[in-house]
């Protein structure tokens, strides 16, 4: 029997079963159990672990030497480049970042300074990405992709992001109340001639969960692509698409990012554009072509040498890729369980996917080390790794960013994996939300929803304040 199709039928079964368990008068009848097996949210890789170190421990099967070249990705992934060790070095001229674990703060989402210090701040370090465009989607020829709000001494960083705030408040049938942000994003201190706004579209990215990374490297595209193309629902304006992605020459399946356009984890791309650290696939300075760079250059800063090997580069990849994915808590929780109803109730299910399975032989690392560890196993991601229109309007905002990245328009975005979702607070210190951190908590989240997601959303947004608590409690369980 074809196994999307067993999927989907399961997901069919929770919800009936769900709607047969309510009574009349609310949702006091509880005898719906967890299907088994979705506490292990990740197979063997599975860990029960709830504390700031969450995200970020192995799983059980990292022994021997792999635990020793564990300990080193782990290390360099955290390590300052600044510092003068063997692990350290390299950093800049231009940055976001200083090290991996600068921004992925025990291997989560470090706070960004968006809401702390409006943008990139007085101190400079932000906690996020800042992508910027022409309007016909060319890059400027004195900034590349990103802008670096940071750099070395000696050298000026490329401009600084800030944000201005705008409040829209809402409510709910019952009365309750809900207030989204809305921001408004401009970019000031130019180290070259100042960028007219009317020919720049500016998006933010803060920092992504590294939770689950080497069950996603080892999903199975054809599992992917059948739910792509079988996951249309009309009566929800629902239909999910795959983005394809060019990487080293290959055309593959794009799973990771923000728009799922990346089919690595982008180990060499982060610490040649995130940290300005030269390696074997990206062997020139970021900010190569700059005035001040040439400049640079002479003044001795920059070196022929790389500043990471690729054999380093691998020990981090395996450090992401075996780092253990914590098991849901509270699953028997009378309230949690009615969460688990609503989510369904509300067609979250539809796009955040509950059930994938790996392929056979697992992942492969940068360098060519097979991690079978990783095969053959069902996971719990909560998403379908699929491109969906997540609407342009929405308190005059919407979630439209304008930026292409591969297949994804500015309105399309990959379904988000909730995996772990509920310790990032504990993890990280805060709940924001979304591509640019907007949402301060999971109900803003939820009323950012539009295109596919309105039909949830207004769902959602007609449940009782029982029935929403609830959803939010089983969010905080995964």
């Amino acid at each position: 029997m074809n196994r999307l199709f067993i999927i989907k039928s399961i997901s069919a079964l929770v919800v009936a079963l769900a709607l047969m368990s309510c009574d009349d008068e609310g949702l006091d009848v509880l005898d719906i159990e967890v299907p088994e097996g979705y506490a292990l949210s990740a197979g063997t890789s599975t860990i029960f672990m709830n504390s700031s170190k969450a995200y970020d421990s192995e799983a059980e099967w990292v022994t021997g030497a792999l635990a020793s070249r564990f300990t080193r990705g782990d290390r360099l992934y955290d390590d300052m480049r600044t510092s003068s060790n063997d692990y350290g070095g390299g950093l800049g001229p231009v940055y976001a970042g200083y090290s991996c674990g600068s921004c992925h703060g025990n291997a989560g989402r470090t706070k960004p300074a968006l809401w702390s210090d409006g943008g990139s701040g007085p101190y400079g370090f932000s906690a996020m990405l800042v992508y910027v465009t022409r309007k016909n989607g060319a890059f400027f020829k004195d900034y590349g992709r990103v802008i670096h709000d940071q750099a070395i001494y000696g050298v000026s960083a490329e401009g600084k992001l800030k944000v201005e705030w705008r409040y829209e408040s809402g409510s709910f049938p019952d009365g309750e109340t809900y207030e989204l942000a809305c921001p408004s994003y401009t970019i000031t201190d130019w180290y070259a001639d100042e960028i007219d706004p009317d020919d720049l579209f500016c998006t933010v990215r803060i920092p992504l969960r590294h939770v689950g990374m080497g069950q996603i490297m080892s999903l199975d595209p054809v599992e992917i692509e059948a739910l792509a193309s079988r996951s249309n629902y009309p009566e929800y304006g629902i239909s999910g698409r795959c983005n394809y992605v060019t990487e080293r020459g290959v055309l593959s399946l794009g799973v990771s990012g923000n728009k799922a356009q990346h089919a690595d984890l982008t180990v060499e791309l982060g610490f040649s554009s995130d940290m300005g650290v030269t390696n074997s696939r990206y062997p020139e300075e970021i900010c190569e072509g700059q005035i001040q760079i040439n400049q640079g250059s002479m003044m001795g800063l920059l070196y022929d040498k790389l500043d990471v090997s690729t054999e380093d580069m691998e020990n981090v990849d395996l450090y992401m890729q075996s780092l253990g994915v914590p098991a849901r808590r509270n699953v028997n929780d009378p309230e949690v369980k009615m969460g688990e109803r609503m989510f369904y109730e509300a067609k979250c299910h539809l796009c955040h996917v509950t059930t994938l399975h790996t392929r056979p032989r697992g992942s492969v690392l940068l360098n060519g080390t097979q991690l079978p560890w990783l095969g053959n196993q069902t996971i719990h991601p909560y998403s379908d790794f699929l491109l969906h229109d997540m609407g342009s309007e929405i308190m005059g905002v919407g979630l439209n960013d304008n930026y292409v990245s591969g297949l994804a328009r500015g309105n399309e975005w990959r379904t988000t994996p909730l995996w772990g979702i509920g310790l990032q607070e504990k993890v990280n210190g805060h709940t924001c939300f979304l591509h640019d951190g907007r949402a301060r908590n999971f109900v803003e989240a939820i009323m950012w929803h539009g295109g596919e997601g309105e039909a949830s959303r207004n769902l959602f947004k007609a449940m009782t304040k029982e029935r929403r608590d609830a959803l939010v409690k089983f969010l905080e369980s995964l």
